[in-house]
């Protein structure tokens, strides 16, 4: 699948938009003196679902240019955010969890936004063979369903914090129980944490050495963030933790895993132009 740069760019734009109207909709919703979420929630799906096919075939066009991953910092977030709209579909045809793209479809727009005029993806600095680019997968994978464990602990903090208010906002009036929340959040950092160590362990098994220098430091990052959810985790089983503590070991790990990935991307391509 390959687009010319105007046939590229536009539906860039159009995806974007697409994704800001699923997120307005829902905020005009949270204001209207008269909510009709119910009503709303069909058009909020529908603008997800063709904001979501456009995505993809973005991607699939940046990944046909070459025939392989692309492996630079936009096209990598882009992905990383498909993702997140894929497993955003598939929850909310079971929960009704439209409240969270407030939170996601600005950043998918932004992600898909930042790859205008990037219709030919530079080629990664080293060749990735089958075993790299199942690495490559599972990072975005477990980064992806991280990501949205990060922002669903942001409205699980907002929710806990008006447990007692008396006129709680329309937001967290919208939002599922504070129970589905945390059971969703856990269940979410439980699959992350699965990807992020087939991650970690293919990285040691197909990368020449994972401890180069211009690895070192996402390696280390990863590792610290492995081990961050895994004691979350483990004091949710031993000790029962919820709430505030939960939501900061989530924040904790998830910055380590964006330095680990993002913050070490940015610094090789974007500050030393190594690609």
């Amino acid at each position: 699948m390959l687009f010319s740069l105007t046939i590229f760019n536009t539906l860039t734009v159009v995806s974007a938009l697409l994704y800001i109207i699923g997120a307005c909709l829902i905020v005009v919703n949270l204001n209207s003196t008269e909510p009709t979420f119910k009503s709303q929630r069909q058009w909020v799906l529908i603008s997800a679902i063709l904001a979501i096919v456009i995505h993809t075939s973005l991607v699939a066009h940046s990944y046909s240019v070459n025939q392989i991953i692309a492996n630079d910092l936009f096209s990598m977030l882009s992905l990383v955010f498909l993702v997140i709209g894929l497993l955003f579909i598939i929850s909310a045809a079971n929960q009704s969890i439209e409240t969270l793209s407030i939170i996601i479809f600005p950043f998918s727009a932004l992600a898909v936004l930042l790859n205008f005029n990037n219709a030919s993806p530079p080629l990664p600095t080293s060749n990735l063979d089958g075993g790299l680019q199942a690495h490559i997968i599972l990072s975005v994978l477990s980064y992806s369903l991280l990501t949205v464990a990060a922002f669903q602990s942001i409205l699980l903090s907002l929710q806990e914090k008006q447990l007692h208010n008396r006129h709680p906002s329309r937001l967290i009036n919208c939002l599922p129980p504070m129970q589905l929340m945390e059971s969703l959040l856990f269940r979410t950092i439980f699959l992350g944490m699965l990807l992020l160590t087939f991650a970690l362990a293919s990285g040691f098994i197909f990368l020449d050495d994972i401890f180069a220098q211009h690895l070192v430091h996402k390696t280390f990052l990863s590792i610290i963030a492995w081990v961050l959810f895994a004691a979350l985790l483990g004091g949710r089983y031993f000790f029962g933790w919820r709430g505030q503590k939960a939501v900061k070991w989530t924040y904790g790990g998830y910055f380590a895993l964006m330095l680990a990935y993002f913050g070490s991307k940015f610094v090789l391509q974007m500050l030393l132009d190594q690609g």
